[in-house]
């Protein structure tokens, strides 16, 4: 009972109520005080009224929500924003005039010679295509994958995942390249290789997301996306790109302490001024 509630009773004399308990807040539950958010007994309180429901709790709070597995503009603009670019782009690769789409992509190919010339546009052009139009592997990966990556870590957080991985597998594949044409071990049109495509960027948020989700689904993606990689680099069809590939996701799974550190901290609610945690608040003496 506050002090005015007994000084009210006892200048008009009532007697005594019974008390609800010390510290007691709205709806009986204790340690609360009204219009003061973010109290711990709220929490204590919710987290046993939940557990109380058990497997009666209502549905919709455990309702999967398959909708979330595919970009929003709200939910993951990167993603969302990405995806649009990159399907107009391959509609025009479909449709325009094959000897201009031929010229567009060797001007946008990461190849020694245009890395040479001119490093930044070609990696940030080289990414604008996708190998294999918008009904290959590595585009369903990109929607899947880009999309419960962002939910995780945020928007920033994805474009530094997903361009990191491209631009460092991309020097990775071609500066050994251009060591072994110098030494003789490579022809010069070595020099001129096509090379364009989003598949770095996505082999490398894939070994990002393996280290973001529980330990068993993590484990399945993580082995069933090495063991494609291993079959591809097995079959010797293009080597180049294929340890591409391998290095991509093993730079992903290098990010993991750096993107869990993230994730925690992007998690961690914003303190209150009241908080004693607060800048303002931090050096000050309690009395």
């Amino acid at each position: 009972m506050s002090w005015l509630g007994t000084a009210e009773r006892i200048r008009t004399g009532r007697g005594p109520v019974a008390d609800a308990g010390p510290d007691t807040g709205p709806a009986g539950t204790p340690g609360l005080l009204p219009g003061i958010p973010r109290q711990r007994g709220g929490g204590e309180a919710g987290a046993r009224a939940s557990a109380e429901e058990g497997p009666n709790a209502p549905a919709a709070a455990v309702r999967w929500r398959p909708w979330r597995l595919l970009p929003t503009p709200v939910g993951t603009p990167f993603t969302f924003g990405y995806a649009v670019l990159l399907a107009a782009t391959s509609l025009f690769a479909e449709y325009a005039d094959p000897g201009l789409v031929s010229e567009l992509l060797r001007g946008s190919s990461t190849d020694v010679v245009h890395l040479a010339q001119a490093p930044l546009v070609v990696l940030i052009a080289s990414a604008l295509w996708i190998a294999g139009g918008v009904t290959s592997g590595y585009a369903l990966a990109f929607l899947f994958v880009l999309t419960a990556l962002e939910r995780r870590i945020g928007a920033r957080a994805a474009v530094a995942v997903f361009f990191g991985g491209h631009v460092l597998a991309t020097l990775a594949t071609e500066l050994p390249v251009a060591f072994s044409v110098a030494a003789g071990g490579l022809p010069e049109s070595s020099l001129h290789r096509l090379d364009y495509g989003i598949s770095f960027g996505v082999m490398t948020c894939t070994g990002a997301l393996a280290g973001l989700l529980p330990a068993w689904p993590g484990r399945l993606l993580l082995a069933g996306v090495g063991y494609l990689a291993l079959t591809d680099l097995y079959a010797y069809v293009d080597p180049l790109s294929d340890w591409g590939h391998l290095l991509s996701l093993a730079l992903g799974v290098a990010s993991w302490p750096l993107l869990r550190r993230w994730r925690t901290r992007r998690a961690a609610p914003a303190p209150l001024l009241g908080d004693l945690g607060h800048p303002a608040l931090r050096g000050a003496r309690m009395y």
